[in-house]
């Protein structure tokens, strides 16, 4: 229909106006008006753009080119599963771009003047560091190649593999010790005589220790020898520590500083919402279909900004969200054939109905559940461990607590309570009854109970979300009304 229309509106000007030819606004290029360019057109130009605007392209473009995936078409499914993966790396690391440019420049200014050095790298978990740190590898690499200067020798290690914390300068050792030498002295000791004395080897030595407070031992003698390679006049050493611990730099740098090898400190924060959402809709944009609402995407980035900025847990609740719609699919599509079933026989043998469906996206509801199991509070478990009864009264009582803008009395809840039995037709338990075991919902942390001389004046206040009363309590038919 755009095209015609297209066409349509050209026709009506030619008529009206026959003489002057067409002009072409340079604002109304091919490239940004789809509906003036055939499609197989306007897909082989999307990818020229791309690595210019990618973001801005994807989002226009998204909607009319992509069609929804097909979950049952199994190359489809694993395609979106590598995508989403955590070993999956992406081709660039994104919003890390400042972080990555500190540490390159640093790596550039120690080859270059053939200085060591030491930084220290921390952050949360899921913050890119490790993903970074490949990056300035080759970066740096492909730097010194192009400047004409010795390749750097590079050991990645991660320290967790590491039989005993001192082997780490048997890994340094075996990149700079001439092969077939046999020496008494322990590999730090002939690192420190290396490196006290000038020799023939051009070659820096870049050293990414990955979770680098595995060196801490009760001493702390492997951290502070390891640091203090880089203090030798004659040093080709430089190290790179990583690390989760933002507080290891607080706990070691005075004792560093001392010893005159206190390393620059690189912080990579926790993703923002905005970073969040940037990095999964990137490598989304890999595939040629659409698989998530981009309502369900934002809505994962604000919650996992929110709860810790770790970018591994986003990608896990993508994909969790991504089992939930399968299963729902695989649901649907057995209800259909028990339904097809109790009306034809025949029609159930083919159920061709169900193949010609066209497949909708993950929603914002599978999200949510998604997110509701990872972030999933301890008091949940507790709720749904309750007696019925237990769980009116909670349900009674979030419902008080919404429209109330005080703490309630135990009366108030108790007519609450009542009224809920009753319009469920449950018969309610007495006043007494209704007494005891809100103390025991108060002994469970659950409701705080104030003190009063008589029961019905006793103040009743929450002390748990009404989210965690919600989602514990969504499941049960009972409560969906409620809870509404």
């Amino acid at each position: 229909m755009p095209a015609i229309a297209a066409k349509r509106t050209i026709a009506s000007h030619s008529h009206s106006h026959p003489s002057p030819p067409l002009r072409k606004s340079p604002r109304r290029s091919p490239n940004s008006t789809p509906n003036s360019t055939p499609n197989v057109i306007r897909k082989a130009l999307i990818p020229q753009f791309s690595s210019l605007s990618a973001p801005l392209v994807d989002r226009c473009h998204t909607a009319a080119v992509k069609p929804n995936w097909n979950p049952k078409d199994g190359e489809q499914l694993k395609m979106v599963r590598l995508a989403l993966h955590l070993s999956t790396a992406p081709s660039s690391v994104l919003c890390r771009e400042e972080e990555q440019n500190v540490v390159l420049g640093f790596c550039k200014g120690c080859v270059e003047h053939q200085k060591a050095g030491s930084l220290y790298i921390c952050g949360c978990p899921g913050t890119g560091k490790t993903l970074s740190m490949e990056k300035v590898k080759d970066q740096l690499l492909n730097w010194a190649t192009e400047a004409g200067l010795p390749q750097p020798n590079v050991l990645s290690l991660n320290c967790t593999t590491l039989a005993n914390t001192s082997d780490i300068f048997i890994k340094i050792l075996d990149l700079n010790q001439p092969q077939g030498k046999k020496v008494s002295a322990t590999p730090l000791q002939q690192l420190q005589n290396m490196y006290s004395q000038k020799s023939s080897i051009k070659n820096m030595t870049l050293i990414v220790a990955d979770e680098l407070d595995y060196l801490i031992t009760k001493d702390r003698a492997v951290l502070h020898d390891l640091f203090m390679l880089t203090t030798f006049p004659f040093s080709k050493c430089i190290l790179i520590g990583v690390a989760n611990a933002i507080d290891l730099a607080d706990r070691f740098l005075p004792r560093l500083a001392s010893l005159n090898c206190k390393p620059i400190v690189v912080n990579f924060r926790a993703y923002s919402k905005d970073q969040i959402l940037k990095i999964l809709e990137e490598r989304l944009n890999e595939l040629p279909y659409t698989v998530f609402q981009q309502q369900a995407l934002e809505l994962c980035a604000r919650k996992v900004a929110a709860a810790c900025g770790d970018m591994r847990n986003a990608l896990c609740i993508c994909m969790n969200a991504i089992e939930m719609f399968e299963a729902e699919i695989r649901e649907s599509a057995c209800n259909l054939n028990t339904s097809l079933e109790e009306k034809s026989p025949n029609l159930a043998a083919a159920p061709d109905c169900i193949e010609k469906r066209e497949f909708d996206v993950v929603r914002t509801d599978h999200m949510s559940l998604s997110l509701s199991k990872t972030y999933r509070s301890p008091v949940v478990d507790t709720i749904q461990a309750l007696p019925h009864h237990q769980q009116i009264i909670l349900c009674s009582s979030m419902k008080r607590f919404l429209g109330a803008r005080r703490d309630i009395n135990l009366g108030e809840l108790y007519k609450s309570y009542v009224e809920l039995c009753k319009s469920s037709i449950i018969p309610p338990a007495g006043i007494l009854e209704f007494s005891n075991m809100c103390r025991v919902l108060n002994d469970q942390g659950l409701i705080k109970l104030g003190q009063a001389r008589e029961d019905k004046l006793r103040k009743v206040s929450p002390k748990i979300d009404e989210g965690d009363i919600t989602f514990a309590l969504q499941g049960i038919r009972f409560f969906q009304n409620c809870l509404k």
